[in-house]
């Protein structure tokens, strides 16, 4: 499925939020999620998210139906057969396998936000933005820095940087706030960046 088209300047209609099916052991986590959900409802914007009723998934999907708001799900049928799936959504998506949930959540949205989650997190939000990177898409990604949860993933991209593996101009399109509020605002002023990921060659090695 295709994830090239590109939202207008300053317009997301539906936000694609990855995030743990765990709460994890602070409570700043969930409050985030349901703040993240309640900025979504303020900005008039749409939930796209994994289709859990359990974890930080829950928490987010929650607070925007609270509100009125629309959510959609998208999950494997694997794990709708293991009752995780939230049953109160606006539309669930059932589908075959975890390459078509990722292709899918990411054709319905116009942006993506990582809130605190494990691997399953990580993969999705670095596989939204090495389509970025290579040009596949134009659509703003950001980190919501819940208690600093994604330091360290900043201080690896500064170390990949500096090694030659990432251009600075790829590793700054992962916007970085800590409030919900301050990461919607960067995602609606983001600009695409147009920039190969590759490096030219060392004179000195080549």
């Amino acid at each position: 499925m295709s994830v090239a088209s590109i939202p207008p300047p300053g317009q997301l209609r539906r936000v694609c939020v990855y995030c743990g099916s765990s709460s994890g052991n602070d409570p700043a986590y969930g409050l985030a999620a349901h703040a993240l959900g309640d900025v979504l409802l303020q900005h008039d914007m749409g939930l796209v998210y994994g289709g859990a009723r359990v974890g930080l998934m829950g928490a987010v999907a929650d607070a925007v139906l609270a509100g009125g708001g629309e959510v959609i799900g998208v999950m494997p049928q694997a794990l709708v057969d293991k009752e995780v799936a939230h049953h109160g959504l606006s539309e669930l998506y059932v589908v075959a396998s975890m390459h078509e949930r990722k292709a899918l959540m990411a054709e319905l949205s116009d942006g993506f936000i990582a809130l605190p989650g494990g691997l399953g997190t990580l993969e999705e939000m670095f596989e939204v933005l090495t389509w970025a990177q290579l040009g596949f898409h134009h659509k703003p990604c950001g980190l919501l820095n819940v208690q600093g949860y994604y330091d360290g993933l900043r201080q690896f991209l500064q170390r990949a940087c500096a090694e030659q593996f990432v251009k600075p101009e790829h590793r700054d399109m992962l916007l970085t706030e800590r409030e919900p509020a301050a990461l919607l605002a960067a995602m609606l002023a983001y600009q695409p960046v147009t920039l190969d990921k590759w490096f030219k060659a060392n004179p000195q090695t080549a």
